[in-house]
Parts: structure tokens; C-alpha cells; sequence
């Protein structure tokens, strides 16, 4: 049953409707929460968005539901409508040149992260109790991190993306956002599948990068010294592990060689084997997202905001390249991370490489801070493990976030080490952000 509703809030919907629970039962699972929906998914009768004006006037309305929203409604809850996203899920700021940008909820003169931006501020903004979206490339870590909310990357493959429109298959993944760990921990219950052995384990290590958070993080935010301090507390010192990521994966990703010479003479700040990491993963996604939108763009022509245009039409001119090299990697990659972090470690990282971009920011600048941030976003991508971006406040006026990274299929574990460590987490950065060399804006 779907009603219509007046009115947008903070700009994050794109239409307001109500989609109602088939049965409302006050033992289901969701019951009473509302949520709100990415204009990604499929709903019957409707059209489906993309983000783009031209795309939603040359098709026509949905002919199913995604199973991801039947099975939410299923579970008691109701949707209030669908939100903005960036065009064509080809951005992570958040920025919409036709239907407007959400407002960041956390630091309003910032961009609220994309491409699930109105999804993310319809959360932040308490205009719901959760929200879905999606990530290919850190559609659902990024805007979770810049609005000050939690953000679930599922493990790829592991939740449907039938009736959802495809980015990049290699990486897309349906994800979801919360403002707290109980509510994200409910839809989780609802939406990941439950494994054979339930049976939770405890962690026994934790890898925290010490060059993901000195070159590709921000030394301000104390995250580094707040993570340590939090892991040594709740699991022991022994528990911790600093050795840096890039090392580990030049060691152990033979692939890498072949590129990595070409960013080892980059000056900008990077860790030059996390760099191939993004590399990789960004060519392999704009060769899925030329096979499936090639034609339709070639066709239509369409009218893309700035930034989307550029992207867009390099991704549809950009020749065939021979994949294998970078498939191998890909593989080699995921085994090499599976031996670190094993099935009962945690890979602790930043969210993204600092405070979310201004609106309107210049685009050298811009395209800096996206090269950090993808050095961090194609872990979790290029792997297809599981990733968690967890809030710890406001300070100095921007949110501050980190995100902790599991084995694929390790969901539910992931889920339960963080509900096991956040108190700990928000000790050590009241701590950490109140001590005479420092200010504490909001307390997590």
C-alpha cells in the first residue's frame, strides 16, 4: 500500500510515500521504526531513478520490488519514500546538480557523501530510524562517515542486489545506515543471512595501520592513539597489531610489482601499494559500468552534472583494457588479506582521510583527497570483506569516524566486536579529546 506525503526535509527525499508492513505485528522484528530508501532500488509501479532526470524520463515504472525492501517491510518497518543520490552512483560527495544537494546534518557548509547522500542525511537528520543505500566504491562508508552516523558495508554477494540498479557487479553491495548500533544491529539481524555456525567468536588480534592513519588519515583527530588505547583496554596490549598495510601488501600481493613503480614517483601523500590497490579496483569497476550504461548513454545523452559528466563519459570512452593482470590481483589480494585479519581479527582503518570536503571545493583539492580516500574505500572493495564506519563525534565542528574491516561472511562478527568495543571507544576519545592539547566540541 503506498500513500503520498507532502513535503522534503533537509533535502534528502526525492519523493515522500508510505510503503506499510503487510502485517504489523508488534513482535516482528522492525516493528515501529521507519525507514527510508536509496531512488537505486526497484519499487513496483514506480520509477526508479537513478539520480538523473533523463534516466528516470526514458524508463518506465519498476516492474518488482527489490527483495531487500520486501524484506524490510516484511519486518515490520515503513518506508517514508526514497532519497536523492548522486547521478548514476558515480560520485562518493553527495552533490545532485538537478535535484539539489542533501544538507550534511553534522557540518551544513560540507558535502553530505555520496552516492547515498540523501539516504545518509535522512538518518542523520532523525527523519528515520534507518535507511538503505548502496556501495560499490564507499557509497554507504563515505556518506555514513561525513553525516556522523554508522554505516554497514555487507560482505560482497552476501545480501541481494536483485531489482537494484547495477553500478559495477564486481562491487556492489547493499548496505545500510543507523545513528545507533542496536537499530543497525536489528535490520542486520533481518537482512544478513544467519551463518550455519552461530556460534560468535571472540577476537584475538587487531591490525591498526599505522601508515593508513600518519599518511592516508588525520594526525588531529587523535583516531590512532584513541584506537590503540581502546583495543589495548578491552582485549590486551598483546591483541594490537601496528605493522603497516602497504608493507604487508607489497610483501604479499606478488601482482603489485607490476604497477606500483608508476606511484611510487607520485608527491602527493600516499601509501604507493594501496594506491595500486585503488587502481585496480577502479578499473575494473569502470569497465562493468561501461558494459552496463555504454548504450544508454551513447544514446540518450543524457545532461550529467559536473564532475558525473566528466567521469561518466571517461568510463564510456576509455578502451578495453586486457583484465587479467588485474583479476589476479584481485585475487591475490583477498587471500592475502583473509591470511591477516584470519576469521577471528579485525582490520582497523579510517573511514575516510579526514574531514568531509567543503561544498564547492576546488577541484585539485577535491581530487587529492578522493585519491586518499579510495587508497582506504578499495580494502573492503577490492577483498569483498565486510566493513563497519563507526561515528565518535563532532570536533571542531566535523564528524570524526572510524571503521573497522572482517573476513568475508564475518558479518555478524564484525557487528558484535563493535558492539563490544564502542564504549570503550567513546572513553578514549572523550579522553583523548579533552586532554590541555585538545578540545572535546560533542562528546560521542
Amino acid at each position: 500500500m503506498a500513500m503520498g506525503l507532502e513535503g522534503g526535509d533537509y533535502g534528502a527525499f526525492m519523493e515522500k510515500f508510505e510503503l506499510l508492513p503487510s502485517q504489523s505485528q508488534q513482535q516482528l522484528p522492525l516493528h515501529g521504526l521507519t525507514f527510508a530508501i536509496k531512488d537505486i532500488f526497484d519499487i513496483s509501479g514506480r520509477v526508479t531513478g537513478f539520480g538523473n532526470p533523463d534516466w528516470a524520463r526514458t524508463h518506465a515504472p519498476a516492474g518488482a520490488t527489490s527483495p531487500v525492501v520486501l524484506a524490510t517491510l516484511a519486518a515490520g518497518a515503513i518506508s517514508i519514500g526514497k532519497t536523492v543520490m548522486d547521478e548514476m552512483a558515480y560520485s562518493i560527495n553527495g552533490e545532485n546538480a538537478h535535484y539539489g544537494t542533501p544538507t550534511n546534518p553534522c557540518a551544513p557548509d560540507r558535502v553530505p557523501g555520496g552516492s547515498s547522500s540523501g539516504s545518509a542525511v535522512a538518518v542523520g537528520a532523525k527523519l528515520v530510524d534507518f535507511a538503505l543505500g548502496t556501495d560499490t566504491g564507499g557509497s554507504v562508508r563515505v556518506p555514513a562517515a561525513y553525516c556522523g552516523i554508522f554505516g554497514l558495508r555487507p560482505s560482497h554477494g552476501l545480501v541481494s542486489t536483485e531489482n537494484v540498479i547495477p553500478m559495477s557487479q564486481m562491487f556492489d553491495t547493499v548496505g545500510w545506515f543507523a545513528r545507533d548500533l542496536s537499530t543497525l544491529s536489528r535490520v542486520s539481524n533481518v537482512l544478513l543471512p544467519i551463518p550455519a555456525d552461530n556460534t560468535i567468536k571472540r577476537p584475538t588480534h587487531f591490525t591498526i595501520p599505522k601508515d593508513c592513519f600518519e599518511i592516508l588519515g588525520s594526525l588531529n583527530d587523535h583516531t590512532y592513539q584513541i584506537l590503540n588505547a581502546s583495543v589495548a583496554k578491552r582485549f590486551g596490549n598483546d591483541a594490537v597489531d601496528n605493522r603497516n598495510l602497504g608493507e604487508f601488501v607489497s610483501s604479499n600481493v606478488p601482482t603489485v610489482e607490476k604497477f606500483i613503480s608508476d606511484f611510487s614517483r607520485s608527491k602527493a601523500p600516499s601509501v604507493p601499494a594501496l594506491s595500486v590497490i585503488s587502481y585496480v579496483m577502479r578499473c575494473l569497476q569502470r569497465s562493468e559500468f561501461k558494459a552496463n550504461h555504454a548504450e544508454w548513454v551513447n544514446t540518450v545523452k543524457p545532461n550529467l552534472g559536473p564532475g558525473i559528466r566528466e567521469r561518466v563519459y571517461e568510463a564510456i570512452a576509455s578502451e578495453d583494457e586486457p583484465m587479467e593482470d588485474f583479476h589476479v590481483l584481485k585475487t591475490e589480494f583477498k587471500l592475502a588479506l583473509s591470511a591477516l585479519v584470519k576469521d577471528d581479527g579485525i582490520l582497523v582503518i579510517p573511514t575516510v582521510p579526514g574531514s568531509p570536503p567543503k561544498l564547492r571545493m576546488e577541484a585539485v583539492a577535491l581530487e587529492n583527497f578522493r585519491a586518499r580516500a579510495f587508497s582506504l574505500l578499495s580494502i573492503a572493495g577490492l577483498s569483498g570483506f565486510c566493513q563497519l564506519s563507526i561515528p565518535l563525534g563532532v570536533r571542531h565542528g566535523v564528524p570524526v569516524s572510524v571503521s573497522l574491516v572482517a573476513c568475508h561472511g564475518a558479518d555478524h562478527f564484525l557487528l558484535s566486536v563493535a558492539q563490544e568495543l564502542y564504549e570503550t571507544l567513546k572513553e578514549e576519545t572523550k579522553k583523548a579529546w579533552s586532554s590541555p592539547d585538545s578540545s572535546l566540541s560533542h562528546q560521542p
